[in-house]
């Protein structure tokens, strides 16, 4: 008997004594309304975590608590003896269900500071008692079932919130049994068409499909006791909102997945796994690239199984999961597969570790700040440690930097950081923080953030929280201020990238603004980066993946059909003029050069336009190609004051960013230290450049990149 049963059968008999009491004592209430009614649903509750193996408290709990949530009970009736040493759960359970979004909310929009609050008071219940959670998931799921006669709008809410939040947690803590329903009937609320168009499909197949699935296991149960394996082989339930998913990923229809006929094999150990693997494989031809294996690389809830896709009889293909029995157990229980140990007993190591991305404290956020977006980027990720100079350990995101420690121990912490030492150490704020670091954070007298902070490709920052405390600081400065600053920016991103003429209001328009002074407000208050506007003039000259395959070298190379068009004419020799090295996306047109081929410039070249002038019968219409491996010639001016190390530093970055160096010549000043550097690169886009300009200019001596007109 598996121990999920065991567990079943146990809570079925309520064979503990405060359960038996709870029930006996609120079937002797007095009648009163709703009474029976908030009793039917405590019972539907408890049959849903009754496999759980919850500790018989809170079972009892779930008995009692929707009497609570009514005042058929208060607070008072809580010190009773039948109640008070459950009382806590129920108090519990009451503080989670102050959480719900509003009617008309949709992913993606921000919460209001109620809802906020009341999630934070959600997830603070968590750290008190993790158990209660799976009970707040067993509610949503029982009033997603109550709610098949209920209002559209209704629905459709209830099953968004769902998705967002119950669904989720029940993914991460791997309760698998929770999961596919609470998934299920959501998408049944929110896409009805499609749930019942797919629903329908598999009815109608069904008798179909259960006769091939009791012939697969009929032969494969007799090659597998001929090999000594004592295995359980049953039919896989099918989800339909797995299915629906599985066709939109590998956009397939419903007849061409693999696995909507599927079979289980569960078996005694590890290597049984493996051997019954070998057994099916010899059985049926297995499907190419259809094969994961789980046990060697665990989900990152810890799900372990093997994975296969066969052609079995009459050519028809199904899946196979092959798992151990405690692997099934825990992909059916996740967490609740650790709660075997009685209440009150030790917490085994692994249960700790479990539930270990629980254990967040939410700070308040900052007015305007999405609470959900900081679930998504912070509750679910997984946790590093580090140590304050008092010996505190502080729980920051993964990949988290010194930046985030500060912001983490105060927002003018934050704000005022210069620099940091780790373990003693000074180091770049980029720097990544691993478990066990001790940190200190070295601060100015004044507040002094940096927009280059916002920027996730610069690494600075990893948490979403401590970017939201930056965006705030910089929208709370005067707006002529974030006027001013942003045009320099603009100026001086156009500039470097040495792009003349751009209508900037085009740019403002890509990027969602009316006009460029929007534009330029946005830009110096930190609510767009630098690199946006790069990939604003990508999109703005219709290129989604502008690339050339022709590579820049010493010798002239002919361009393939798929590298640069030439419009009219064959295949030309054709090269990358010297003095302006386009880049794509920018326009570039064909100049006819004598034993030369054909010579690419931009078109707001001054040396082009000075020939077209002369020689306009010489020019050819030209347009980038659509290879994605192209990479580009790019001319780059260094100024920076020299110091040890400078020049590691700079082919460090361009190493970083896919850039090849062609050629670096340096000039230095000894007098000033002044040091003047030309770069000769290929790189892949536009975007990728302002992104090595930005990261060069952030180099400790180094005062500006440009690129050569």
């Amino acid at each position: 008997m598996s121990a999920i049963e065991t567990q079943k059968q146990h809570s079925d008999g309520d064979t503990d004594d405060i359960v038996v009491d709870l029930r006996r004592y609120l079937a002797a209430l007095p009648s009163k309304d709703g009474l029976q009614q908030a009793i039917d649903e405590g019972e539907q509750v408890a049959a849903i975590i009754r496999p759980l193996g919850l500790p018989a408290g809170i079972v009892a709990a779930v008995y009692a608590y929707p009497l609570y949530r009514e005042n058929i009970l208060n607070s008072k009736d809580l010190q009773n003896k039948e109640l008070k040493d459950i009382s806590r759960f129920i108090l519990g359970l009451h503080q989670l269900d102050q959480f719900s979004l509003p009617s008309n909310w949709q992913p993606g929009a921000a919460l209001a500071a109620r809802q906020s609050d009341a999630l934070r008071k959600m997830l603070l219940a968590v750290v008190s008692d993790v158990r209660l959670v799976l009970v707040r998931i067993a509610e949503q799921l029982y009033r997603l079932r109550e709610a098949r006669k209920a209002q559209r709008d209704v629905q459709q809410s209830l099953a968004i919130e769902t998705r967002e939040i119950y669904a989720a947690l029940a993914s991460r803590l791997g309760v698998w049994q929770l999961k596919w329903e609470l998934e299920d009937l959501s998408f049944r609320y929110v896409d009805p068409d499609t749930y019942r168009e797919i629903a329908k499909a598999l009815n109608e197949k069904r008798v179909e499909r259960e006769a091939f699935i009791d012939a697969v296991k009929i032969q494969l149960q007799g090659e597998l006791q001929s090999n000594g394996i004592n295995a359980e082989i049953s039919g896989r339930p099918k989800h339909i909102y797995s299915i629906f998913r599985k066709m939109q990923r590998k956009d397939r229809g419903l007849d061409s997945l693999y696995d909507i006929r599927a079979v289980r094999i569960l078996v005694d150990d590890v290597n049984e796994c493996y051997a019954a693997l070998g057994i099916v494989h010899n059985l049926w031809s297995y499907i190419p690239g259809e094969f994961d294996d789980y046990i060697a690389n665990p989900k990152e809830n810890d799900y372990q199984s093997l994975h296969t896709a066969v052609v079995g009889p009459e050519g028809k293909t199904f899946e196979v999961q092959i798992r151990s029995r405690d692997m099934h157990n825990h992909a059916e229980l996740g967490v609740a597969a650790h709660w075997r140990y009685k209440e009150g007993g030790a917490r085994p190591a692994a249960f700790d570790q479990k539930i270990r991305f629980l254990r967040q404290l939410l700070e308040p956020a900052d007015d305007g700040a999405d609470l959900l977006d900081q679930i998504r980027d912070d509750f679910f990720e997984d946790r590093i440690y580090a140590v304050s100079p008092k010996g505190d350990v502080v729980e920051l995101p993964a990949n988290a930097t010194p930046l985030d420690f500060a912001y983490h121990v105060h927002t003018q912490v934050g704000h005022r950081c210069r620099g940091a030492k780790i373990n003693g150490r000074i180091v770049p704020l980029t720097h990544h923080v691993e478990n066990g670091d001790q940190i200190e954070i070295i601060t100015g007298s004044q507040p002094q953030p940096s927009r280059d902070w916002l920027s996730p490709k610069l690494g600075y920052l990893a948490g979403a929280r401590a970017r939201a405390k930056v965006r705030n600081w910089f929208r709370l400065q005067d707006r002529d201020q974030h006027l001013r600053q942003g045009r320099e920016i603009l100026d001086r991103e156009l500039a470097r990238l040495s792009e003349k003429d751009v209508p900037t209001d085009d740019i403002a328009k890509k990027l969602k603004h009316k006009d460029t002074d929007g534009l330029c407000v946005s830009l110096g208050a930190g609510d767009l980066t630098s690199a946006s506007i790069a990939t604003a003039l990508q999109n703005l000259r219709g290129v989604v993946q502008p690339r050339v395959k022709t590579r820049r070298s010493s010798k002239q190379k002919r361009t393939g059909p798929d590298s640069v068009g030439v419009a009219g004419i064959g295949d030309l020799l054709c090269n990358f003029a010297r003095c302006c090295r386009p880049v794509p996306p920018e326009p570039i047109v064909g100049y006819i050069t004598q034993g030369r081929g054909v010579s690419i410039h931009r078109q707001d070249c001054g040396n082009f336009l000075g020939l077209n002038q002369r020689s306009p019968e010489r020019v050819l219409e030209t347009s980038w190609g659509d290879s994605d491996k192209g990479s580009y010639p790019v001319d780059l001016t260094l100024h920076a004051f020299d110091r040890n190390g400078l020049i590691r530093d700079i082919t460090a970055i361009l190493a970083d960013e896919d850039a090849n160096v062609l050629d670096l010549k340096s000039s230095t000043d000894r007098d000033s230290m002044q040091v003047i550097m030309a770069l000769s690169l290929e790189i892949r886009d536009l975007p990728t450049l302002s992104t090595a300009i930005t990261r060069l200019e952030s180099l400790p001596n180094v005062v500006s990149v440009r690129r050569k007109a």
